[in-house]
């Protein structure tokens, strides 16, 4: 085996695998490219590789139009920069939505990639976009010849010094096209320019891609387009006038836009990077349209004027809603898990009672002066002391950052002081919500007043904080506190006064969600109704907690559990997902099962609900309670009549891993593995 070099090329004849069967999945392929770059040097293990491209792979699929698929990741495993390259015969499914890929390019870079490694790999997404470089892969007669169109896209000769100079323009520009006539250059109603934004979670390919296609669109279509891309090789931000001169942008991305701020007031166009990859004419059509349209969607979250048909590409306001909702809750939860570990430890060395003297022992003792209970009740106390500190952000961070999601960071002010009143008033985890939505809404009305030039300085830092505080702060006192809080009362008492089959029902809800999304929406909701409630002086919320911790950790124990006594029934990747998820599951981390959903939603996902349902409904109908809101089974000290809670998980994580087993033995699913893929030292388990 080579051993790789700090100069050694990207693409080698090794590295190479023309007119191959390598199976009928993609998990498959995927395998069989790690296998050639390891066994090539270029990394330490196949499995390792081959388990962070199956990784990213879960997160969204990699197959291209046009028969192509560019499974890629970034892994400690990876000792140089490569490519793996496979012209597939037969094609496999890589998700795309155009059919299966015959050209299958495994693209590895080390964790800690440089610059100009991640350039490289870039240079290569971008030319899949190009028919003829496609087509010169396709009929490529040798390793050889596929080694020289790769370096020919990735180390492109320099060309020609031009005889005249000339402003330098952005690499990822795309000039007016020479054909287009002069009425039409100077046509009042044609945009200037158009700018974008382009990301995806690795930053590695799509990214690039998605680029690329937005300016041949853009060069098809006669418009300048200007793109900005935050990958992995670095991002040069668009300069503050190109952004001024447009009038529109194209946000694609999977992941946040890094400076958002810059663009507010434009026509935007949103989508998923692969939608600027797939449809990047109809992208660019729809931002050409919203620039000349007064009602069309804007960053900053201007409406789109009802009726209008203008907005096609822009995400509909259910979708919005539901990702500012959960932009509040993914910043609550480190407050929570900090703060309720952190109790929960409180508990553990100064017990129960510790909460109703800790804060006179922190205030009034010392690691020199100690309480009477000695040490144990003093560290106690400082732990659980420290952890209700935390927990008491839990609802003006969720406000907080609502507001955040809609207004940016002036509304970051209101929205806290809204979360602050609600809990003030006894309004709690509703009265957060709302709160958070209202200060949102109202700092961006306020950030499209039209001021003085002079004071438009003072519009993020001054202006809008203190109007839209004091608009959501008189709100929440005088019209929407008391209601709200009556509503929180209410809940409460109702969640105390469950008995029998009704709690049960309760229990069996919970589970369900927890297992129907691993992680989503879903799931995020039903954890943040337990953790926003959890009170050690509530029995009802103690209850539900424990609920929703358990049932969250069914599915990637059911996962393993299948994997394991029923191994030829999963892949080789799937066995090895299924080892990790023994501990992920354990330390109630749903996620671990999504691999296998990801894989196969429509066999594993229901399997995984109904054995959710039975652990939530067997919590509840055995007084099970929780005091801590994360940690799994190693919080097992916090855990009330823990035997039944060790049995609810198991009789949830048997009933699921029953059910998928029965499910891919008995149904057959589109994504099966074929024999291929299976451990033929396996056919008798």
């Amino acid at each position: 085996m080579s051993t790789p070099t700090e100069d050694q090329q990207i693409i080698a004849e090794d590295l190479i695998l023309l007119d191959a069967d390598l199976g009928e999945s993609k998990e498959a392929v995927i395998e069989r490219l790690a296998g050639v770059l390891a066994s090539a040097g270029r990394a330490t293990e196949t499995d390792a590789l081959r388990d962070a491209a199956l990784a990213r792979e879960a997160q969204s699929a990699t197959g291209l139009p046009g028969g192509i698929a560019i499974p890629h990741c970034r892994s400690e495993a990876v000792t140089s920069a490569s490519l793996g390259f496979a012209r597939l015969n037969p094609k496999v499914d890589f998700g795309a939505p155009d059919g299966p890929a015959d050209l299958v390019f495994l693209i590895a870079a080390p964790a800690g990639a440089g610059s100009a490694h991640m350039k490289l790999l870039s240079s290569l997404a971008r030319a899949l976009v190009k028919p003829e470089f496609v087509t010169s892969l396709r009929n490529a007669s040798s390793a050889a010849e596929i080694v020289s169109l790769v370096d020919g896209v990735i180390n492109p000769a320099a060309k020609p010094a031009a005889t005249a100079p000339a402003a330098a323009a952005p690499v990822s520009t795309a000039k007016h096209s020479a054909a287009a006539t002069p009425a039409e250059a100077s046509a009042s109603t044609a945009p200037k320019h158009i700018v974008a934004v382009t990301a995806c979670p690795t930053g590695i390919a799509h990214t690039y891609m998605a680029a690329d296609s937005l300016v041949a669109a853009g060069e098809r279509a006669g418009v300048t387009v200007h793109v900005e891309t935050q990958g992995s090789s670095g991002s040069t931000p668009l300069d503050p006038s190109i952004i001024a001169g447009a009038e529109a942008v194209i946000f694609a991305t999977d992941v946040g836009v890094k400076g958002r701020e810059r663009f507010a007031g434009k026509p935007v166009i949103s989508s998923g990077v692969k939608r600027a990859i797939n449809e990047p004419d109809v992208m660019l059509t729809e931002a050409l349209r919203a620039a000349l349209n007064p009602d069309a969607a804007r960053v900053g979250g201007t409406a789109v004027a009802a009726g209008s048909n203008d907005s096609a590409g822009e995400l509909g306001w259910g979708t919005r809603i539901r990702q500012i909702l959960l932009t509040g809750v993914s910043y609550m939860i480190p407050f929570v898990a900090a703060g309720g570990l952190l109790i929960a430890l409180g508990f553990l060395l100064g017990g129960y009672e510790i909460s109703g003297v800790a804060e006179d022992i922190v205030v009034n003792n010392s690691i020199t002066s100690l309480p009477e209970g000695g040490i144990a009740a003093y560290l106690g106390a400082v732990l659980f002391q420290i952890g209700a500190l935390s927990f008491s952000f839990l609802v003006p961070a969720l406000a907080g950052y609502i507001s955040y999601a809609i207004a940016d960071r002036p509304g970051l002010a209101p929205g806290f002081t809204a979360g602050a009143v609600a809990v003030l008033v006894g309004a709690g985890f509703i009265g957060g919500l709302v709160g958070g939505l209202i200060a949102g809404f109202v700092a961006l009305w306020i950030s499209k007043w039209k001021i003085p030039a002079v004071l438009r300085g003072l519009m993020p830092v001054v202006i809008i904080p203190l109007f839209a505080t004091l608009i959501v702060g008189a709100i929440m006192f005088l019209l929407l506190g008391k209601p709200l809080a009556a509503i929180t009362s209410g809940l409460t008492d109702w969640l105390n006064g469950l008995s029998g089959s009704s709690v049960i029902i309760l229990g069996i809800i919970l589970g369900l969600m927890m297992c129907f999304d691993l992680g989503g929406p879903v799931n995020k909701a039903a954890y943040a109704f337990a953790t926003a409630g959890l009170s050690v002086t509530d029995t009802a919320s103690l209850r539900i907690m424990a609920a929703v911790m358990a049932a969250g950790m069914v599915p990637p124990l059911a996962m393993a559990l299948a994997s394991t006594v029923r191994a030829r029934l999963f892949t080789e990747a799937e066995r090895e997902n299924g080892k990790a998820a023994w501990f992920l599951g354990a330390a109630f981390i749903s996620e671990g099962a999504i691999p296998f959903a990801a894989a196969d939603p429509f066999r594993v996902i229901p399997s995984m609900m109904a054995g959710g349902a039975v652990t939530g409904a067997m919590i509840m109908a055995f007084d099970v309670t929780l005091s801590a809101p994360h940690g799994g089974i190693f919080v097992f000290f916090a855990i009330g009549n823990i035997l039944w809670f060790v049995l609810s998980l198991a009789a949830g994580t048997i009933v699921s891993a029953f059910l998928v087993v029965s499910a891919k033995q008995f149904v057959k699913g589109k994504n099966a593995p074929s024999d291929a893929e299976l451990d033929p030292a396996l056919a008798t388990v």
